[in-house]
C-alpha cells in the first residue's frame, strides 16, 4: 500500500523573505477516487529480490558486441583504457554497489536508450 499523500503543496514566497506553504491540488485515481490518507493497494505485488554484486569489469556498460546479431570486428587488438576512465568506472561501480535505487535507475536508463536505438 502506498503512503497516502494525495495532495500537492506549493511554497509561495512572501515579500518579507518568509514563505507560506499552501495545498494547491489533490491527487485522484483515473476513476476519480481521492488517495488522500488511504493510499493505493497495488494490483501486482513484485517481491523483493536479493541483490548480488557483479564482479565483471564491464558490468556498467552495454556494448554493441553484447547485442544479438552484432557485426564482428576483424582487428582483435585490445584497446588500452586510460587511467582516468578506469578511475571513473571504479567510482561509478562503488556508488552503484551502495545505492540500489541508483543502480536500478541506471539500468532503466540503459534499457530505454537501447530500446530507442533498436527502434531506429
Amino acid at each position: 500500500k502506498t503512503f497516502g499523500k494525495g495532495s500537492v503543496q506549493t511554497l509561495v514566497p512572501l515579500p518579507n523573505g518568509a514563505a507560506i506553504k499552501l495545498t494547491t491540488a489533490r491527487y485522484y485515481t483515473p476513476s476519480g477516487r481521492s488517495i488522500q490518507a488511504t493510499g493505493i493497494v497495488p494490483d501486482v505485488i513484485i517481491p523483493r529480490i536479493k541483490v548480488e554484486k557483479v564482479e565483471e569489469d564491464n558490468a556498467l556498460e552495454i556494448h554493441e558486441a553484447d547485442l544479438k546479431g552484432h557485426l564482428d570486428h576483424k582487428d582483435d587488438k585490445p584497446v588500452k583504457a586510460d587511467q582516468s576512465e578506469a578511475e571513473r568506472k571504479a567510482e561509478i561501480k562503488k556508488l552503484l554497489d551502495s545505492d540500489y535505487e541508483l543502480y536500478e535507475a541506471l539500468n532503466l536508463l540503459k534499457s530505454m536508450s537501447l530500446a530507442k536505438k533498436m527502434q531506429e
